[in-house]
C-alpha cells in the first residue's frame, strides 16, 4: 500500500484555544504591526526605485503637493498604482493559499498546485489569443470563470471513490489538470503568435504598466474575497479537525467549503487577471506565518495577507534593480525565491501544522 509523504502525513493540530494567553496575543499583534510598518516603508521605497532616478526629496515634495509635472506623473500615475497593485495582488495570493491549505488539509497546496491559477490563466489566454480581448475589465470575467471551473473540477474528480477528497488526491488531480491546461494555453499561443507577443510579459507575471484602472477593476472582487476569507477563518479551525468532529462542534462543513471556494475563486481569478500567473507566494507565506501564529486561521489569514503583500512588493522592487535599467518580471523573481524555499520545506522533518 502506498504511504503518504511525511509532509502530507503531518498530524492535524487541535483546535486553537479561545483562551489564548494575553501575552501571546500581544506578541502576535506586535509582529503584525511590525510587518505593517515594513510594508509602509516598502511602499515609500518603491516610489523611489525605478528606471529613472528621482531624488527622494522631489518624491516627497510631489507626494505632499502634486504639481502636474513629469515627476508628479511618474510618482502618482506609474509607481504609486503599481505599488498598491502589488499589495492588493500579494494579499489575494497569500490568503488564497492559506485558505486552500486549510480546506484541503494539505500544507503543500496553493492555487498553482491545485490548478486554480492555471484555470484563470488559460481562460485569459483564450480571451486574448482567440477573441482579441485586451482590456482587463473584459478578460477579468474570463479569469473568474476559468478559476471557478477548475476549482470545481479538481474537487469533483478528487472526491470520486469511497475515500473522498484526500489531500494527496486533490494535489495529484490539480497538478495533472494544471499541466493539461498549461499545454493547451501554449498551443493557443502557437496558433496566434502575434497575440502571444502582446501577452508574453503578462504570462510571466508582471506588474509593469498597470495603472489605476487595473487596480480599481480588481479591488472589489479581491476585497470581497478577503472579507469571505476572514469570515471563514473561525469555522476552518473546526474543519481542520475532520468533518465529523467539526459537525459535532457546530460548524457547517458544506457552507464553509463553499465559502472558501468562492473566496479562492475571487482572489485567484482577480489576481491572475491583473498580474498574470505568479507562483509560490500562496505556498511560502502561509508556511512562514504558521511558524509565528500556530494553526489558528483567525491569525493566519491576516498575517498571510500582510506578509504576502510585503513579499510581492519587495520582489517587484528587486525585479527593477537586478537588470536595471531593464526590468525582471515579478513572477520570475518569486519563482527564484520560492523554489529554494520549497526545497527547504520538503527537507524538513515536520511541516507547520494546519
Amino acid at each position: 500500500m502506498m504511504t503518504l509523504s511525511p509532509a502530507l502525513e503531518t498530524p492535524l493540530a487541535s483546535a486553537p484555544d479561545p483562551r489564548t494567553p494575553a501575552r501571546l496575543r500581544i506578541t502576535r499583534f506586535v509582529f503584525l504591526a511590525g510587518t505593517l510598518v515594513l510594508l509602509a516603508g516598502s511602499v515609500l521605497l518603491s516610489l523611489w526605485i525605478g528606471a529613472r532616478g528621482i531624488p527622494f526629496s522631489d518624491i516627497w515634495a510631489v507626494l505632499r503637493e502634486p504639481d502636474g509635472g513629469e515627476t508628479s506623473f511618474i510618482v502618482h500615475e506609474m509607481r504609486m498604482p503599481r505599488a498598491w497593485l502589488a499589495i492588493t495582488v500579494g494579499a489575494a495570493l497569500g490568503v488564497a493559499g492559506a485558505l486552500i491549505q486549510a480546506l484541503t488539509r494539505n500544507p503543500l497546496a496553493d492555487t498553482g498546485i491545485l490548478g486554480v491559477g492555471a484555470g484563470a490563466n488559460v481562460a485569459v489566454v483564450i480571451a486574448i489569443g482567440l477573441f482579441g480581448i485586451t482590456g482587463i475589465g473584459q478578460y477579468l470575467w474570463f479569469a473568474f470563470a476559468g478559476a471557478v471551473l477548475v476549482t470545481v473540477l479538481v474537487y469533483a474528480l478528487g472526491s470520486i471513490g469511497s475515500i473522498g477528497a484526500t489531500p494527496v488526491r486533490l494535489t495529484l488531480v490539480g497538478v495533472a489538470i494544471g499541466a493539461l491546461l498549461g499545454g493547451f494555453a501554449s498551443g493557443i499561443a502557437m496558433l496566434n503568435p502575434d497575440a502571444f507577443d502582446d501577452m508574453l510579459r503578462w504570462s510571466a507575471g508582471s506588474l509593469a504598466g498597470r495603472g489605476w484602472s487595473v487596480l480599481f477593476t480588481v479591488l472589489p472582487p479581491i476585497g470581497i474575497g478577503l472579507l469571505l476569507g476572514v469570515v471563514a477563518s473561525r469555522p476552518l479551525n473546526a474543519v481542520a479537525l475532520g468533518d465529523d468532529l467539526a459537525r459535532s462542534l457546530g460548524a457547517h462543513v458544506i457552507r464553509t467549503r463553499v465559502l472558501v471556494i468562492v473566496a479562492v475563486t475571487l482572489l485567484a481569478g482577480a489576481a491572475t487577471a491583473a498580474a498574470g500567473p505568479i507562483g509560490f507566494v500562496g505556498l511560502m507565506v502561509p508556511h512562514i506565518v504558521r511558524w509565528f501564529t500556530g494553526p489558528d486561521q483567525r491569525w493566519i489569514i491576516p498575517f498571510s495577507a500582510v506578509g504576502a503583500a510585503l513579499l510581492l512588493l519587495v520582489s517587484d522592487m528587486l525585479g527593477r534593480i537586478i537588470l536595471a535599467p531593464q526590468e525582471l518580471e515579478v513572477g520570475i523573481v518569486t519563482a527564484v525565491v520560492g523554489a529554494p524555499v520549497l526545497i527547504v520545506l520538503a527537507r524538513r522533518r515536520t511541516v507547520s501544522t494546519l
